[in-house]
């Protein structure tokens, strides 16, 4: 019976290092991901997973869409194209380093 469970053990330890250093990581930053998708309002600018820069000029909540207007006009995208973490650097206030 010991022999059993000693067996098991390093595949449990396996497990629970892949959970806090894949699965964990990922389901955090998909919640904060949804968080600012959510809380995207007209004005915002905001970076697209692609690299395009914009201001949200209107969201559409029936197909999940926004229209991104940038200098050269005005874009339709997915909501979920648009990147939390570049959006957030771009809206970050300037710090001064000297």
């Amino acid at each position: 019976m010991g022999e059993g469970i000693g067996s098991l053990l390093p595949f449990v330890l396996m497990f629970v290092v892949v959970y806090f250093f894949m699965i964990a990581p990922q389901m955090k930053r998909a919640k904060k991901e949804k968080k600012f998708i959510a809380e995207l309002k007209r004005g915002d600018r905001v970076i697209t997973k692609s690299g395009l820069h914009g201001k949200i000029f209107e969201i559409n909540e029936k197909d999940d869409s926004c229209v991104i207007e940038t200098m050269s006009g005005k874009l339709k995208y997915e909501r979920s194209a648009l990147s939390s973490e570049m959006s957030a650097k771009l809206n970050a206030p300037a710090v001064d380093k000297k």
